[in-house]
């Protein structure tokens, strides 16, 4: 079976360009607010992944299909409709800090918020932490 390759991967494009790239004023300092805090949280420094996300840590997986690849542990991306932070493990060990969170919307591994100062910060602090620390014992 080929290896399908994954289009979302690590690019080389500086970081705070990318921040200080954001038009809208609001979504630049929440996508700072959030990104410092990540920063906070991991330890470790952030790389892009594609054009428009900041991805921290790197694991590799492998699913029983033979699909295969890497990807953040962690992420974020300013999306014009939504701040879009990525919990890669998904929520569903979330749902209690989830329903303390505020004003979002979640998909698979999305959570999506139009504000920062429509949820409780320190609430999505802990899922952010919570999710990084999981990705971390898992994957390394």
């Amino acid at each position: 079976m080929s290896k399908l390759e994954n289009k979302t991967i690590p690019t080389n494009t500086p970081v705070d360009g990318f921040l200080s790239s954001i038009d809208d004023s609001k979504r630049q300092a929440d996508t700072q607010q959030v990104y410092q805090w990540i920063c906070e949280i991991t330890g470790i420094s952030a790389k892009m992944w594609g054009k428009t996300i900041i991805g921290f840590g790197k694991y590799h997986y492998k699913y029983d299909s033979g699909r295969e690849g890497d990807h953040f542990k962690i992420g974020l991306s300013p999306r014009k409709a939504n701040l879009t932070i990525y919990i890669v493990p998904g929520f569903n060990h979330y749902t209690g800090l989830l329903a303390k969170l505020g004003k979002h919307k979640t998909t698979v591994s999305c959570l999506y918020i139009k504000k920062l100062e429509d949820v409780n910060a320190e609430v999505l602090k802990e899922i952010m932490r919570k999710s990084y620390e999981f990705m971390s014992e898992k994957y390394g």
